[in-house]
């Protein structure tokens, strides 16, 4: 049927800032429901806070806002724009949220505007937990048995007739943050507590733990008419009670019958139909694996990971098939766009953590979700599909185990791991069964289906087979098997005792190739497997490398630019061709891409695609830190790298060769040295002196990064595990106290270059520019100074001889400029550096790297900013309760958010808004701060008393207020007396927060006060450089309120 008539006009609602539960899946889906939307002459309007979302690029939807994802951002959009419709499918629980509320509050009324696709009403009946129960039963739908609570009293009766242990699940919230299990009255009490302050709507439920039934998860799509269609059936290997974004996932099913998933699927189309929507719904059920009974345990009403998975499965987009059913097309007409067969592949999803970030982090798995990115592995069978899926977390590991890099555990630790739900659950699976534990008592104990361990048990028993076998014993239908098993080339020269290059020539004189099998469209993955091979598209062939998972340090910012990079390929006539195994990844668009390959990117994967399809270059500019490790193996094997070479690449990283080239320039830099081996970096640690910055040399995000004060300190540091050789250098740089960090972005074509953008890091030295907010233009440096900055950012890329993109890193302290680090690839500061200039720049680098210059593309001068840009950064901490949220070296930020506006202060105060930081205008603030920053606490206060706040402080700190003439109140230390400083902020006395860590080690009160602050949502500053901006941005609402304009406005 044709669209509705009436829709002229419809305003998207994107999902804001990449976080725990909402990933880069919703960006990559709502590029393709502009796409649609705009092909059917829809005008599209787009809000979204992420400067990372290419869909918020100005020119992908006909208007773009960049601002706060709020009622009152929302309701200034529609009266500026008067749309006739709000779609709200494509922003995850945040626009579910937000239209929700706007509903319920009449404003959608007031102005006239409609909600298509994911209504009101069917947003109520997934989220309100009552209504979904009672929709459920009405339509005699089985659920488990579950009583609403909207009170710890009302939370207890319900308890006391469900029976423990019983799962708590709060209401209108995402990735189940909120979300417990309780196996006593003692533990329930806090728990029900945190779940009715995370519902938006102060509503729980408490539910029937099943724990040991299966977990599954239906994408339905559904039309206005009725008609509906399960697009895909995914099994999580982990049972219930870990959250399916935590859990191994595999489509088709691995362990279910034909007669379960007839029955799934029946069950879901009648609960799509229940709610009500059109467009996708998730629909999620626990399964009885001793009677197959079954019960619907929630469902969703807009796009997920499921959406991204589904995608590749039925190899149709499916962000464009949502978009077309919320304005009126048919299941029957979306679909006609379906390519795949699902019933030829195997696809496992798996989740990738970050808990080397967070170490005190429990990392036992649970109701709440705590992955921070995903990868997919598809191969033609389950072995073959996990093995690739394990590799393409890069996470060190060549497979599911049999490379050496198993630790030995005793039996009895084994069993304790397998009855707790973890991250290598798998693995301790396989070691188990090399143990001689039994398959049926590791079932027992992890309440992983049977079949899952016979699944893991063949490939041991493989690997059993080739006991005492050498690389020349080994047959070609061996060889030729564990190949199609999964097994990579480095697994079987750890098997065969032999190097890897070895078996790669071996598999080749044997003429053991992969293959190109067809998923759908321009969507393909490699293959040992029994099947046939697909044809590539023809033309001239560039490599594009992917950047892996998300994860902290390295996320959607480079997906961003890989999409853009793509795109221009695309535009100049090229077949870009994507490697990339992030099923969420904006790369794994088949429109964004001219050749996908859904494959984990080690040497061999990408050595194989380029042996069959041939290109006549790769970048690996767009792919992060992790990537421009491979690119030194892709070069040795002959195969040229666009842009910057590998020899200016190696000038920049090999740290022998970037002091001399930091010498040349006569750059300024603070005293620095690298170690190779851990006995010689005390003594260079000692010559460079303290306090310094020792991080590894090409890890990503600052990993294993820290400022360390003296020689004990760093004695301790190389004892915590950290390894230090001529492959991993630890690099060590005096660290300048007090001095103000600036990021800088630039293009060259090898003989001029421009600079993109120049950012000051409102976070002093010492935190990782991933975690600091930023300001572009600077907003306290003086001009000459930004112009040094700029000189010597042109003098390194012209010695390095740079071809495309480039970042750099600067301190500056007393006027003085210090160069910190140079980086040859894009930064992930590139987007927000885009979306401030409203300039291309990673297309404008892809046509670098192709060869024409910046002049010939009319890039001749450098942006003039009219306006201020100001980037901020969101944490997960609230995932990883007990953890510190003190920032250093070492990021831990998932996702950002931009603000944009005339003035610093009001542009501040919108990205602290668009990040969750809810700014009071009045209270009572508290103020302890460490020695060294008592001076500067004092005019802190001072402002603070000024914009009529009460000033509280801990006694040393309240002393120096009141002796400098600010009135501040008294709150007891912990341990020195009640009420103090948690009692205030348990009985929701205390308005923001201002605590600096008093030292490198801070003490457990410290990190109390800041934990408990997180877990009640009460904004908190940890740094004096924070809370000066802060005080910008405060100052910025009373002066007057924040504009709201569309994108295209700044840049005019």
């Amino acid at each position: 049927m044709p669209k509705t008539s009436d829709l002229k006009k419809v305003l998207i609602i994107g999902g804001g800032p990449v976080a725990i539960g909402q990933g880069c899946e919703l960006d990559l889906l709502a590029c393709q429901a502009i796409e649609l939307l705009r092909e059917q002459g829809v005008e599209t309007i787009l809000v979204n806070s992420n400067p990372a979302a290419l869909s918020a690029d100005a020119g992908v939807a006909d208007t773009t806002y960049i601002e706060p994802l709020t009622a009152a951002s929302i309701v200034k959009i529609i009266e500026t724009e008067k749309p006739d419709a709000v779609l709200a499918a494509f922003g995850g629980q945040t626009a579910l949220n937000l239209t929700s509320a706007l509903a319920r509050e009449g404003e959608l009324d007031r102005l006239g505007v409609r909600v298509i696709g994911a209504d009101p009403s069917a947003i109520n009946k997934v989220e309100d937990r009552r209504v979904f129960k009672e929709t459920m039963e009405q339509r005699g739908l089985p659920t488990l048995p579950s009583e609403v609570a909207e009170s710890i009293e009302e939370g207890l009766k319900a308890v006391r007739r469900i029976g423990f242990p019983a799962i708590i699940r709060s209401a209108y919230t995402t990735g189940g943050a909120g979300s417990s299990v309780a196996y006593n009255v003692e533990e329930f009490v806090p728990m029900v507590a945190a779940a009715l302050k995370s519902s938006p709507i102060c509503q729980v439920m408490v539910e029937k733990a099943v724990l040991g039934w299966k977990e599954t998860e239906l994408e339905v799509l559904r039309d206005m008419q009725g008609g509906g269609v399960v697009v895909a059936c995914a099994e999580s290997i982990d049972p219930a009670g870990v959250h399916t974004g935590d859990s191994t996932v595999v489509v088709p099913p691995l362990t279910l019958s034909a007669q379960q998933i007839d029955s799934l699927k029946a069950t879901a189309l009648r609960a799509a139909d229940a709610i009500g929507v059109v467009g996708a719904a998730g629909v999620r059920f626990a399964l009885d694996p001793d009677s197959d009974e079954i019960a619907l345990m929630g469902a969703s009403v807009c796009v997920g990971p499921l959406t991204t998975l589904s995608s590749h499965v039925v190899g149709a987009p499916l962000g464009r098939a949502v978009a077309g059913l919320a304005i009126g097309l048919t299941v029957s007409e979306i679909l006609s766009e379906k390519k795949g067969d699902a019933s030829l592949f195997y696809a496992v999803k798996m989740p990738r953590f970050a808990f080397e970030r967070f170490p005190d982090a429990d990392q036992t798995l649970g109701t709440c979700m705590k992955s921070v990115g995903e990868v997919a592995g598809i191969g033609a069978c389950f072995a073959e599909a996990l093995q690739k899926a394990i590799r393409a977390l890069e996470i060190g590991r060549s497979g599911l185990g049999a490379d050496g890099r198993d630790e030995p555990v005793e039996s009895d630790a084994l069993r304790s791991l397998l009855a707790k739900p973890n991250p290598s659950r798998l693995f301790t699976v396989r070691q188990a069964l090399l143990a001689g534990i039994a398959a049926s008592e590791i079932a027992e104990l992890s309440k992983i289906d049977p079949k899952v361990v016979e699944s893991v048990g063949e490939l041991v028993d493989f690997e059993k087979g080739l006991e005492g076998k050498s690389l020349v014993d080994l047959h070609s239908t061996e060889l030729e098997q564990a190949k199609a098993l999964g097994y990579s080339d480095a697994q079987l020269a750890f098997l065969l005792e032999t190097e890897e290059e070895q078996v790669r020539i071996r598999r080749k004189v044997l003429g053991i190739e992969p293959k190109s099998a067809a998923l759908g469209g321009n969507e393909f993955y490699s293959t040992f497997g029994p099947v046939a091979s697909d044809t590539t598209p023809d033309g001239r062939k560039v490599v594009v490398l992917g950047g892996g998972p998300n994860r902290i340090g390295q996320g959607g910012e480079f997906a961003y630019c890989r999409a853009r990079a793509l795109r221009a390929l695309a535009e100049d006539g090229y077949q870009g061709i994507a490697i990339n195994a992030n099923s969420a990844g904006l790369t794994t668009d088949p429109r964004v891409t001219s050749t996908l390959f859904v494959d984990s990117q080690t040497a061999e994967s990408i050595l194989g695609i380029i042996d069959r399809e041939k290109p006549e270059g790769i970048i690996v500019q767009f792919a992060g830190q992790t990537m421009l490790q491979l690119a030194r193996l892709i070069s040795k094997a002959g195969i040229p790298i666009l842009g910057t070479s590998i020899d200016s690449i190696n000038r920049v990283k090999s740290p022998a060769k970037f002091a001399d080239l930091v010498k040349k320039l006569g750059v300024q830099r603070a005293p620095s040295d690298f170690a190779t081996y851990s006995d010689q970096a005390l003594a260079k640690a000692n010559k460079v002196g303290y306090p310094l910055l020792a991080r590894a040399a090409r890890a990503a995000g600052g990993q294993a990064a820290e400022i360390i004060y003296d020689a004990p300190d760093f004695e301790a540091f190389l004892a915590s595990g950290i390894e230090v050789s001529s492959e991993r250098p630890l690099l060590l740089d005096r660290f300048i106290e007090g001095a103000i960090e600036v990021g800088v972005d630039a293009i060259s074509d090898g003989e001029t270059t421009l600079i993109c953008g120049v950012m000051e890091f409102i976070e002093q030295a010492g935190v990782h520019s991933g975690d600091s907010a930023c300001s572009m233009p600077p907003y306290s440096l003086p001009a000459h100074v930004v112009d040094n900055i700029k000189e010597q950012t042109r003098r390194i890329a012209r010695e390095i001889g740079v071809k495309g993109l480039m970042s750099a890193q600067f301190a500056v302290k007393a006027g003085e400029v210090h160069l910190l680090e140079v980086n040859p690839r894009a930064s992930r500061m590139l987007p927000f550096v885009s979306k401030a200039t409203g300039a291309d720049w990673a297309g404008a680098a892809t046509r670098v790297m192709l060869g024409k210059s910046l002049a010939e593309q009319g890039l001749t001068s450098e942006a003039e900013l009219k306006h201020v840009s100001v980037k901020e950064t969101v944490f997960p901490f609230a995932r990883f309760p007990n953890v510190d949220v003190v920032l250093g070296p070492e990021m831990k930020s998932t996702g950002e958010v931009m603000g944009i506006n005339a003035t610093f202060g009001a542009a501040y105060i919108k990205a602290q808004i668009a990040a969750g930081q809810n700014l009071p205008e009045r209270g009572t603030a508290f103020v302890s701060v460490a020695g060294r920053d008592k001076s500067e606490a004092i005019e802190i206060g001072r402002k603070l008393a000024e914009l009529g706040f009460e000033v509280v402080a801990t006694k040393d700190t309240a002393k120096a207020l009141r002796d400098a003439g600010v009135e501040a109140g008294l709150v007891s230390k912990i341990g020195e007396g009640r009420p103090d400083a948690i009692d205030f902020i348990k009985n929701g006395e205390l308005d923001l927060i201002i605590n600096t860590p008093s030292g490198k080690k801070p003490r457990m009160h410290e990190v109390t006060i800041r934990s408990a602050a997180v877990a009640r949502g009460i904004p908190i500053v940890t740094t004096m450089a924070g809370a000066k901006a802060t005080l910008f941005g405060m100052q910025a609402i009373r002066s007057h309120r924040a504009e709201v304009r569309g994108l295209r406005d700044y840049h005019q």
